[in-house]
């Protein structure tokens, strides 16, 4: 398994199922809660469902081939990297069906690098040495993502997985804009991410060290102007206005379903107080949502980030790969259990957001108390 920084981590409770993993540790759950349940132990030494079902995919972790560890999900951001050649020659052809090609190719290979490569490199789930993986954190988030590898990580990992669905905390609330219309907010403000986002990194790294911020902004700013000067150089746009606006076209192509997607799968469900959350196991399967799989945003957006992101946040040091391969295992073993495993369709949450859009996105979320578990 992967040894990246404590920095880079999500904090006590994934250091410890880390520690479970690899060591095969025993003891109880991190977070505190009543015992009780069937399949749960007692406190004298037995497992809790928790570590049960740790060593279960603990199992199948050590089984695993590298390929199947993190092989296959590199191969994917290589092929992301190796269609931005082709993509800035089509970009140059008077041609409108290549032009768009090379359009369309750009935006893809962009979307992959930038969202599933900055979620696996935000978990360092691509190498296990730490400094490759801060040098990928850093790479995919700032300079292909243009945004803070720092903010990036202690916003999603030390909060929205530390904190899964707890009010305040990492209730998914950032992702809110309540002045916004329904129609505006699920379908055009998204468009505008390729913008804010370079933005919102500045104003997220202000007050750190004059190091952090130069760098922050170098590697950003990297990423931007490269983009630009291949379009000039390569694709031949005539002018910087051209340029700008390809540019812009192919960043916000996935950004629609982006937004979506990180409303969808947490927003909804159940939400916990901070002085009365429940245990891991019932916290994530209680407030995380599968979509189902998908030919393009599973490969674009990761199986981890749809269709097994139950599966990502009770173990979210696995590759993408890693997810799709246990589960079966972790969806068997919640049933047998009787544990919700949630899941639901792309256009039926789409439905429940757009008709219950102030309830969901405007008020504040109403907090899950589980009876005989919290």
């Amino acid at each position: 398994m992967q040894n990246v920084p404590e920095e880079w981590r999500e904090g006590g409770d994934e250091r410890m199922m880390r520690e479970l993993v690899v060591k095969r540790r025993g003891g109880p759950e991190s977070s505190g809660g009543m015992k009780g349940e069937e399949g749960r132990k007692s406190a004298g030494g037995e497992e809790t469902l928790m570590m049960e079902l740790t060593r279960m995919v603990q199992q199948m972790v050590k089984e695993s081939s590298w390929w199947e560890r993190r092989g296959v999900d590199c191969c994917v951001l290589a092929a992301a990297f190796l269609c931005l050649p082709p993509a800035f020659l089509l970009l140059s052809s008077s041609q409108i069906l290549w032009f768009v090609a090379g359009g369309l190719l750009m935006g893809v290979a962009h979307a992959v690098l930038t969202i599933k490569g900055t979620h696996l490199a935000s978990h360092g789930a691509l190498s296990e040495s730490q400094a490759w993986a801060k040098f990928w954190a850093v790479f995919f988030i700032e300079i292909c993502g243009s945004f803070s590898a720092q903010a990036g990580v202690h916003g999603h990992i030390k909060m929205h997985h530390a904190h899964t669905n707890v009010i305040g905390l990492g209730d998914s609330s950032v992702w809110k804009v309540p002045f916004l219309s329904r129609s505006l907010y699920l379908f055009v403000a998204p468009l505008s991410f390729p913008i804010i986002t370079p933005l919102v990194a500045l104003a997220h790294i202000k007050g750190h060290s004059l190091v952090l911020i130069g760098r922050t902004m170098l590697m950003i700013s990297l990423g931007l102007y490269s983009q630009y000067w291949l379009l000039i150089h390569v694709s031949g746009f005539q002018s910087a206005h051209g340029a700008l606006l390809c540019m812009l076209v192919c960043r916000a192509m996935f950004s629609v379903p982006y937004i979506h997607v990180n409303i969808f799968q947490h927003i909804g469900l159940s939400m916990f107080s901070p002085t009365h959350r429940p245990k891991r196991i019932y916290q994530m399967t209680h407030g995380v949502l599968n979509l189902p799989r998908n030919p393009v945003l599973d490969w674009i957006f990761g199986h981890s980030l749809i269709n097994c992101h139950v599966e990502h946040h009770l173990f979210p040091f696995l590759s993408d790969n890693m997810c799709l391969k246990v589960k079966p295992v972790v969806s068997k073993y919640l049933s047998e259990k009787q544990l919700p495993y949630q899941q639901d369709t792309y256009f039926s949450r789409l439905s429940i957001f757009f008709h219950r859009y102030q309830e969901l996105m405007v008020f504040a979320p109403r907090i899950t108390e589980l009876v005989g578990v919290q």
